[in-house]
């Protein structure tokens, strides 16, 4: 049986779906990490993204519609770890002083993990000729950079108050 190769908008569909997927799970996550978090900041953060990750799922049906296809989800095994890293951060440290270093970690591997998607798509998108989805895809990569570089910020003063607080 000879099979025909699959070509690149089939993959690009197929990771759209992936990072649909993967959105929807972050936006159950976030109001639980936003409730863990201890400082106010962390918190704020958490409940900001959640409102960001609403309008990046509005985007990513954009560019199903760019591609003619509805929007479907495909599950994630990739998310689904990173999440459950992040729910197990939250009960073996929730009554730690290093909880929101935790939560910053868990939640800098699931931008980074975004922040390879986003960037993937937006390459392969370039690559197709889809010009309007490598301009929403390129706002969501835009975004998942910041939010990257402000719990970094959030990181220094959660390890600094866990290793205080520790000793």
């Amino acid at each position: 049986m000879v099979t025909t190769p699959k070509p690149l908008d089939e993959l690009f569909h197929d990771m759209l779906k992936d990072v649909y997927y993967a959105e929807k799970q972050i936006l159950k996550a976030l109001p639980k990490m936003a409730k863990a978090a201890k400082a106010p900041e962390l918190k704020k953060a958490f409940e900001t993204h959640k409102t960001e990750t609403e309008g990046q799922v509005e985007r990513l049906s954009e560019v199903f519609e760019i591609i003619g296809k509805a929007p479907r989800a495909k599950t994630c095994d990739a998310i689904l770890g990173i999440l459950e890293e992040g729910k197990a951060v939250m009960e073996d440290y929730a009554d730690s002083p290093a909880l929101d270093a935790g939560l910053v970690a868990s939640a800098q591997a699931v931008e980074h993990y975004e922040m390879a998607r986003y960037g993937t798509l937006k390459a392969w998108a370039l690559q197709l000729g889809h010009k309007d989805a490598v301009r929403l895809l390129d706002e969501t990569l835009a975004e998942e950079t910041k939010t990257d570089k402000a719990l970094t910020q959030l990181g220094g003063p959660a390890n600094s108050a866990a290793v205080a607080k520790a000793a």
